[in-house]
């Protein structure tokens, strides 16, 4: 039916229209016709206006034929929802041939608008509903442009709520109901486009009620949509489907609520006391009893006890000071809660057991539809929320319960059905995670308190789901990485995940944060008790070393906890590396965004729109990280160096004045090394200290050698060998860890530490590695955290052993057991024995099982920061002198900057074999090359390290392996007597063609047995 034929087959349906009033349906009042018809006829009334330009060459009006369409229309409808009449019809599109599936009126409005537009068949008795009596109703239903020139045209239903028990009488009661409300409904054309509208209104479902179906089946029944579903629900209609061999009304059911915000935020909600039963026997070891009743749901307590058990509880962590867990921390909270933190912490209500047994039930059914029909849905339901637009907390939260759904359907896989589970992995995160990083930072501070609290056993799951949906974009798109939106929505996630990880972790006492401007006021009171001039640096008050605006991570400051509050992860931090994105990442590049971020927050413009993954360091690899911190070195000091040559060209000629050097030029004598070091440094940074953030170069007085990078490694290696002896007094060694200490009572002033911290700072900034032993306390010291009991354990494992045995005893004889007082003594560089009273007359004060913990704080925080206070400070001036504007803090937890500092302790040359290059006619066939791999590979620890040392002038392993070295070996001649030579500033290794591998081996163990100092070739 086509054409012009089309045309006059409309006009004569219409008058059939005009003439005749059909039998009005079971259960379908009289004064009613289809409402969604109605919608859909109105929703393409556009359409006729073209309909009318083809069909007719202009002989008719378009109102003649959007009229025409919207009757043709309203036949579809009645045809797919009451049938024709004739039982033996054999239309697969109409209602009496029983092959139309139940739909929802909206459903049936859809479908009749694709019919439509196939020019399907349509049955001669399928007749529309007549015209309602209403004319406002008509208007509702009509587009704007419709509604004064085709009110009279245009027909409404409204569907009363009926059943096959429901009488006349009934109908008839709840039909004025719904036409006082149906003013209030939003129009139909947001769910004939399938988009979930989860402002439906009561009045709304009422219209969407069953319809009675007679014996003969002539009527297709049209169903009330699901309000909300629960465990025991989906399991009852499973169990109706695998009875009836058909599973459609367990797919309409997750239609309904799985695509609807609204729907979806109703379901899976579980009773008050049961929020983490799922978690009961995966927990039960460890935790106490006031826990276990909470997760249990026991109810025999009054309210307000049960919710101050939910409010204070955490894994981790112990409710009473008397029985401490495995160290005293406690998780950070703020003294005086903001009252807008309710949002954050207010009680999940997901029923993540049912969740979960039903997430098994139906993906690991037989029927694919099942699964199929959850994922389509979970994907509409994601793209409706990627782009929704919510200003209330309260909407947040019913979005928050939807995205909570989802997400732990993604972790929760089946063992009998893996290839659907990864179907719906596939096809559903990326589009959850682009719905979560569009929500709002409180909103996402949220779902890392839910997933932190009552899902820490996913989250390992969801980070392993995050990181393989990462690796395979970028394995997909290695050239887009940067601009791949779905690695940077997963990303974004991720960082949610980071922090739920965090806070379901171990966490630090509040007490252990140091802020700087509170250190800085120390130093400074700690420096005007000393002598006056003795701090040769007092003068340049260093300004606070700032994190820039924009770096500034908006959810830490939300949830009021950073990474390195973290003690012991629930899932350890090096997980969230991603290995794939780090070598793809062209960090070159993110570089450049970052700073043109930087830019931007400095000129309070924010117009870009680039993402960068410096933001997001946890996701990074160290060596990775490293490229960044070198590029804004490098960065740095090329911006000195031309700031220095501009001012040596505006000097040029006049008396008196060079103008600045480029660069940052040390010259040394080998036997005054440290004198000859400290002063030059020392007049630097009295001088101008910006000079120590140009490229530094080192000069040994006597010595032809020209620093490429070489001849600095090995001022670096020997000054820190010279500083660090314990004969120089400044730092002492701890023989049970083999690592330094400072001298609580040296022999130089506090000038000395600050030249030492300017020298470790100097390292870092050259992308030299030192033989530098210290505990991780110095690193996170560093980071402006304080040092606590925890960090004894690596500063000294016995005495953080005793005082472990001393938290743990529960004994009430605890005074006469012990006999410990609050005075403490310890032997000081010289050998004495010096006593120090923890609190005011401490040698009078037991320790007992009230003051046990704060005896344990006190003992740690006075060996840790209050009796190196004076040196520490003036050692982190010197280090924050070089480093103060760097991303470190940025891109470094405390364990990379170890080692950033000291490099990896895995020596691997198995790897350095594979990343070495060759020159000058060896290959990795040569004979030679062969051998001397085979010698490398036979040699003791030492003597790999002194091969190290003589191919790169450090023994230290940078950080990511010896497969970032990259080592070169070059030909240098034929056979001959000569050793192998170095150039150490480029990694290179001259090798002559010895004639066989014993005289290899002979001359190689001496070159590196017997180098010392520089020459030229």
């Amino acid at each position: 039916m086509s054409g012009g034929g089309r045309e006059e087959h409309e006009q004569q349906q219409q008058q059939q229209a005009r003439q005749t009033s059909p039998t009005p349906l079971p259960g379908v009042s009289s004064a009613s016709t289809s409402a969604a018809a109605a919608a859909a006829a109105a929703a393409i009334g556009g359409l006729a206006v073209g309909v009318a330009a083809g069909s007719s060459g202009g002989r008719a009006t378009p109102e003649m034929k959007r009229s025409a369409v919207r009757s043709l229309i309203q036949r579809y409808f009645h045809q797919l929802q009451s049938g024709c009449g004739n039982a033996h019809c054999t239309n697969a599109n109409c209602a009496s041939s029983g092959k139309v599936a139940s739909m929802t009126p909206n459903e049936v409005a859809a479908r009749a608008l694709q019919l439509f537009s196939q020019d399907a068949q349509l049955c001669d008795s399928a007749s529309p509903a007549p015209p309602a009596s209403s004319p406002q109703q008509d208007v509702d239903m009509l587009s704007p442009n419709d509604s004064s020139s085709s009110s009279s045209n245009s027909s409404t239903s409204t569907i009363t709520s009926a059943s096959t028990t429901t009488t006349t009488s009934t109908q008839s009661q709840s039909a004025p109901q719904i036409e006082g409300e149906r003013t209030t409904r939003p129009g139909m054309l947001i769910d004939l486009l399938g988009i979930p509208n989860p402002t439906t209104t009561a009045a709304a479902q009422a219209e969407c009620a069953l319809l009675n179906v007679d014996d003969s089946g002539t009527c297709t029944p049209t169903r009330q949509p699901t309000e909300f579903l629960d465990a025991e629900t989906l399991e009852a209609l499973y169990e109706q489907g695998l009875a009836s061999d058909s599973y459609d009304r367990l797919c309409q059911a997750i239609a309904d609520v799985f695509s609807s915000v609204d729907r979806l935020s109703k379901s899976f909600v579980c009773r008050p006391g049961q929020e983490r039963r799922h978690l009961l026997e995966k927990s039960k070891s460890g935790m106490n009893k006031e826990q276990l009743r909470a997760l249990e749901g026991e109810h025999d307590k009054d309210e307000d006890s049960t919710q101050e058990a939910e409010t204070n509880e955490h894994p981790n962590v112990s409710d009473n000071e008397q029985e401490p867990d495995d160290d005293d921390d406690v998780p950070m909270r703020q003294p005086n809660p903001d009252p807008s933190d309710e949002f954050l912490h207010k009680p999940c209500r997901v029923d993540f057991r049912g969740l979960r047994q039903i997430k098994r039930l139906l993906f690991g059914s037989a029927c694919q539809s099942i699964s199929e029909k959850v994922t389509s849905c979970v994907v509409q339901l994601a793209d409706f929320i990627r782009y929704m637009r919510l200003y209330r907390q309260d909407s947040w939260e019913q979005v928050l319960h939807c995205l909570i759904i989802c997400f732990d359907m993604v972790t929760n896989t089946t063992a009998s059905n893996s290839q659907t589970d990864m179907e719906y992995v596939d096809r559903v995160l990326s589009k959850l995670c682009h719905a979560a990083s569009n929500m709002p930072v409180r909103a996402q501070a949220r779902l890392a308190v839910i997933w932190s609290e009552y899902c820490p056993d996913q989250l390992q799951e969801l980070l392993s789901m995050c990181q393989q949906q990462i690796t395979l974009e970028v394995l997909s798109d290695e050239e887009s990485v940067r601009e791949n939106e779905n690695i940077i929505s997963v990303t974004k996630v991720l960082k949610i995940v980071f922090y739920a990880n965090i806070l379901s972790s171990e966490l630090e006492r509040p007490s252990c944060r140091q802020p700087l401007e509170q250190a800085e006021g120390e130093g400074a009171a700690a420096a005007t008790a000393t002598e006056e001039g003795e701090d040769l640096f007092m003068y340049s008050s260093l300004s606070q070393p700032h994190m820039p605006k924009f770096a500034e991570d908006p959810l830490e400051k939300s949830l009021q906890v950073s990474y390195i509050d973290c003690r012991n992860p629930h899932v350890p931090l090096e997980e969230f590396y991603n290995e794939a994105l780090s070598e793809h990442i062209q960090m070159h590049q993110d570089y450049l965004s970052y700073k043109t971020l930087a830019m931007e927050s400095e000129l309070g413009s924010s117009h870009t729109n680039y993402f960068c993954f410096m933001l997001y360091g946890f996701i990074l690899t160290p060596a990775t990280k490293v490229d960044a911190l070198y590029y804004d070195c490098r960065m740095r000091m090329y911006s000195e160096r031309y700031s220095s040559l501009y001012s040596r060209m505006h000097s040029y000629g006049q008396d008196g004045q060079d103008g600045a050097r480029p660069d940052l030029k040390l010259t040394v004598r080998r036997d005054q090394l440290i004198n000859d070091a400290l002063i030059g440094l020392e007049l630097v940074a009295m001088s101008n200290p910006k000079d120590l953030k140009k490229q530094l170069v080192v000069e040994f007085v006597g010595e032809q050698g020209i620093d490429e990078g070489g001849v600095s490694k090995e001022f670096f290696q020997l000054i820190v060998e010279e500083i660090f002896n314990p004969a120089f007094g400044m730092f002492l060694l701890h023989e049970e860890t083999n690592n330094m200490w400072f001298n609580a009572t040296p022999f130089e002033n506090g000038a000395q530490f600050t030249l030492i911290g300017i020298i470790i700072g100097l390292a870092i900034y050259n992308n030299v590695i030192l033989a530098v032993n210290f505990p991780m306390v110095v690193y996170r010291k560093l980071m402006g955290y304080r040092g606590t009991f925890y960090d004894l354990c690596d500063w000294s494992p016995t005495l953080y052993k005793s005082l472990k045995d001393l938290l743990d005893y529960q004994g009430q004889d605890m005074e006469e057991v012990f006999e410990q007082t609050f005075k403490i003594s310890y032997s000081n560089v010289f050998g004495e024995v010096v006593e120090h009273e923890l609190v005011p007359n401490g040698g009078d004060v037991l320790v007992g099982q009230h003051n046990k913990l704060s005896f344990v704080n006190l003992y740690a925080d006075f060996l840790l920061n209050v009796d190196i206070q004076q040196q520490f400070n003036a050692f982190r001036k010197g280090f924050e002198m070089v480093t103060d504007e760097s991303p470190l803090k940025l891109l470094f937890r405390p364990e990379e900057i170890e080692k950033l500092v000291c490099g990896s302790r895995e020596f691997d040359f198995v790897e350095l074999e594979h990343s070495t290059e060759y020159e000058g006619g060896y290959t990795e066939e040569t004979q030679i090359v062969r051998d001397f791999w085979s010698i490398v590979h036979a040699m003791p620890h030492e003597s790999k390290r002194k091969l190290l040392e003589f191919t790169t002038g450090s023994a230290r392993v940078p950080v990511g392996g010896l497969k970032c070295l990259r080592l070169l070996i070059t030909r240098h001649g034929p056979d001959s007597d000569r050793l192998p030579t170095s150039h150490t500033c480029f990694n290179v290794l001259l090798l002559p063609e010895y004639s066989s591998k014993e005289k290899l081996e002979e001359r190689l163990l001496k070159a590196i047995n017997y180098s010392k100092g520089f020459g030229m070739l």
